[in-house]
């Protein structure tokens, strides 16, 4: 009797200790999202994480951001920044290595009162940052940046199926550490192993279909922002594929590129950038298929600025900085 105790003793020890462990990663504490009927999902709103190290904070309007004013503060040059996991930057990256607070602290450099905000989730696609704007429209800002990839060109709007039940869109925080360690890890290598992938239901859509879909939502974006007389751009981002083991030209980029001119939006190709830089740098900037490592974030943020102030594509980035005066 006296073994069986200590059996038992030992296990609830070792998974207390697991327990705690994980929690002090941050299992157990995600951040949360929402269905939306516009957007397909957002973040929920007002909530401050710590995963892994990094800070993750969401603010009232669901954006990786502080909180801010609806109406922009007197004197304040707010650019709007929309897209998917690249520039939220996920649990891997703190809140102030993200793109947006990366540019924010360039452009602290020309002007006191700035806020970049981060309208952004994984998996957004074009028809997500639609909906996003009409939900909540564009917070008066001074310009709007569209950051769009390779695979958005292609990528159908994503739904809110997923809220609540697939692991990595979690709605409500899990009981345990262990098990949401387990459901996001373990369980998703297990399904892969013991369960086939069936054929998806419907008809198939071709990817020049899904493209010319695409590029409608993106004119109904252009038409929302312009309407609000907002100088708009695009930041325009690149999967691993399109620049290694050499430089290629992704698919549909062209169609876009001469959509973009034909609409006059200027574009910051960080593709064309990254073509032209050594292989083991441009080894550095992915940490897999499509997510940048930190200094990758760093040199996005150094080419945002650069196109848009120093180049001054941008007019409100020319704004006194009142500590230069000084």
């Amino acid at each position: 009797m006296k073994a069986k105790y200590w059996i038992v003793s030992c296990a609830i020890a070792s998974l207390s200790a697991i327990e705690l462990a994980l929690r002090l990663l941050g299992f157990g504490n995600p951040a949360l999202l929402q269905a939306d009927a516009n957007a397909g999902y957002i973040f929920a709103p007002n909530q401050l994480v710590y995963r892994f190290g990094n800070r993750l904070e969401y603010n009232q309007f669901s954006q990786r951001s502080e909180q801010i004013d609806s109406a922009k503060p007197e004197g304040t040059l707010r650019i709007l920044m929309i897209g998917d996991s690249v520039l939220n930057g996920n649990n891997t990256t703190d809140q102030q290595e993200t793109i947006p607070e990366l540019f924010e602290a360039r452009l602290l450099g020309i002007k006191n009162q700035v806020e970049v905000l981060n309208a952004s989730a994984g998996s957004w696609g074009i028809g997500n940052q639609l909906g996003y704007i009409r939900k909540f429209g564009t917070f008066e800002s001074d310009a709007v940046i569209l950051q769009i990839g390779t695979h958005d060109l292609l990528q159908p709007p994503s739904s809110s199926a997923g809220v609540g039940n697939d692991p990595l869109m979690p709605n409500r925080k899990p009981l345990l550490a262990i098990q949401e360690a387990f459901q996001r890890h373990v369980s998703p290598k297990l399904s892969s192993i013991f369960v086939s992938n069936s054929p998806a239901a419907g008809v198939p859509v071709s990817e020049s279909q899904r493209f010319r879909e695409n590029m409608q939502r993106f004119e109904q974006i252009v038409a929302l922002v312009r309407a609000k007389n907002i100088p708009l751009f695009v930041l325009y981002t690149c999967d691993r594929a399109d620049l290694l083991p050499i430089p290629n030209q992704p698919r549909f980029k062209s169609e876009f590129v001469d959509r973009l001119k034909a609409l006059k939006i200027p574009v910051i190709d960080i593709h064309v950038a990254w073509s032209k830089l050594p292989k083991t740098t441009v080894e550095s900037y992915f940490r897999d298929g499509v997510h940048p490592t930190a200094p990758a974030y760093e040199s996005i943020a150094d080419l945002v600025f650069q196109q848009l102030c120093t180049e001054k594509k941008l007019a409100a980035c020319s704004l006194t900085n009142t500590n230069s005066e000084k």
